[in-house]
């Protein structure tokens, strides 16, 4: 996909704001005790921070798995982000998955709780990148 730099900012920018949206949704349904939905919040304002990062960079990606791979080839092996910020992002991921299609799975509040600093961090993380323009 090839887009002017006007609408590859404004793209950007609405992907940042989704994930701070997303991230207040999270918070909302810890506040009230829905974990799995709260799992799924989590990631999701995660992924919308990591596509505005690699839109912001020129690349397309249309899968979950496709950002992930992305991130780790152009990101985290050129140690941009983290590894551990990647494996947070993984592991937010995969909480996500086991929510929303596994049936026996629970998501509990401790699950939940203790990647939401982290994954507030990780939202600011990239979009510091974002704003210093990393490549």
């Amino acid at each position: 996909m090839t887009l002017s730099e006007e609408n590859r900012k404004y793209i950007v920018n609405h992907r940042l704001q989704k994930a701070h949206e997303t991230l207040a949704e999270a918070k909302g349904t810890i506040n009230m005790g829905f974990w799995r939905v709260a799992a799924n919040r989590l990631y999701y304002a995660c992924y919308y921070a990591v596509t505005a990062l690699l839109i912001k960079n020129g690349y397309t990606v249309r899968t979950h798995n496709g950002v992930f791979t992305i991130l780790g080839k152009h990101f985290v092996l050129e140690g941009i982000v983290s590894k551990e910020q990647n494996r947070l992002y993984g592991k937010l991921f995969e909480l996500r998955q086991k929510g929303d299609y596994d049936d026996w799975i629970t998501i509990e509040a401790e699950d939940v709780i203790s990647r939401l600093e982290p994954a507030q961090n990780f939202i600011t993380e990239i979009e510091n990148l974002i704003n210093k323009d990393v490549t």
